[in-house]
């Protein structure tokens, strides 16, 4: 029902419940059972080693493929998650990527 209503995701840092509503919603833009909407993940330096491990292993092992990893945005701007949920899309065409 958390997803159900959802018109985007903002993730902060957090444990295993946090991963899991996360994937929850990715999965479900993934398989296309609710209409993609933005997640965005606050503070690079957090998400950064997820990210290159879905890259390594998950992509690597063809389990996921490039276009889910465009599924969300990675920021250290509350601003830029605020522009997205408001639905400025626009400036992220493919999403920010953590360096």
């Amino acid at each position: 029902m958390f997803v159900k209503y959802a018109q985007g995701f903002v993730v902060l840092p957090g444990g295993f419940g946090t991963l899991d509503e996360l994937f929850e919603a990715l999965t479900l833009v993934q398989t296309h059972k609710v209409t993609q909407f933005p997640v965005v993940l606050l503070d690079t330096q957090y998400w950064r080693g997820l990210v290159e491990w879905l890259r390594s292993a998950a992509l690597g092992r063809e389990t996921i493929s490039a276009p889910d990893l465009d599924t969300f945005t990675i920021t250290d701007d509350a601003d830029v998650a605020v522009n997205l949920m408001l639905g400025d899309h626009s400036p992220f065409s493919p999403p920010r990527r953590p360096e």
